[in-house]
């Protein structure tokens, strides 16, 4: 790498976190990415502020405590005014730069700010019981089941192309389960969404996934349905609620800046 591909030492750059309201101001005890974190500030331009901190460039971001910090300061942010998240990582050189930012994409900016005004991210993570959903399998498909007794008690040298396809199987299964389960979710919910997004598993027993875009009044309808849906499949899998969130899921749809 040649040398002026090297921040100097001691130069630093804006870390960019959120574009909101100009009227939204960071709390003083607000926490900037890295290490010393940097103070949190608003840069303004017409009626659109930037949340942005001062970071050093010659240390890299992207350790744990630097992703805490700027989902703290957002998901804060958004439970008392809108805010689109920019993509974590995005450094400027400084305030112009900010305000060109802001100037170029106006238009933009502030039509996705009033789609999201009392409006926040809820996403729904679940995983299925492996035993429930293998039993579940085997009970519905004869050729797993027989493959499962053909493999119990005996080594795995002896039965490894049999093992081989019942992984196979199984696998299949709990895809088209998790896909029945993700349309059960959102149709449940859709009456009190605006907006929702499937979300890729994250692991191969995930039953749902799914990020939801809800107005604050419809927060408690929310909270209800997604309560009778999880009791209702509680022997099958564990459900859990993140949020509110700032709505990362949803910015892309505006083809917002990164």
């Amino acid at each position: 790498m040649s040398d002026e591909n090297v921040p100097a030492r001691g130069e630093t750059g804006l870390f960019v976190y959120g574009i909101v309201p100009s009227d939204v101001e960071p709390t003083p005890d607000a926490q900037g990415v890295g290490d010393p974190s940097g103070e949190v500030a608003a840069i303004q331009h017409d009626d659109l502020a930037a949340l942005v901190s001062e970071v050093g460039l010659e240390k890299p971001l992207g350790h744990p405590a630097d992703l805490a910090a700027y989902e703290t300061l957002l998901d804060g942010t958004a439970a008392v005014a809108p805010v689109l998240p920019v993509r974590f990582g995005t450094v400027v050189t400084g305030p112009d730069a900010v305000r060109d930012l802001l100037e170029a994409h106006h238009d933009r900016f502030a039509a996705a700010l009033d789609e999201f005004e009392g409006r926040l991210q809820y996403t729904v993570h679940g995983r299925f019981d492996e035993q429930a959903v293998i039993g579940d399998i085997l009970a519905a498909d004869r050729r797993a089941a027989e493959l499962a007794g053909q493999v119990r008690g005996r080594p795995e040298a002896e039965t490894r192309e049999q093992r081989i396809r019942l992984g196979e199987l199984i696998s299949q299964a709990v895809e088209l389960r998790r896909e029945a389960a993700n349309r059960e979710l959102i149709e449940a919910l859709a009456p009190y969404a605006v907006l929702n997004a499937p979300r890729p598993p994250s692991h191969e027993l995930d039953a749902v996934n799914v990020a939801f875009l809800v107005d604050v009044e419809d927060e408690k309808d929310f909270d209800r349905t997604l309560e009778d849906f999880a009791e209702q499949r509680r022997d099958l899998m564990r459900l859990r609620l993140l949020g509110p969130l700032a709505p990362y899921d949803f910015v892309s749809a505006h083809q917002l800046v990164e």
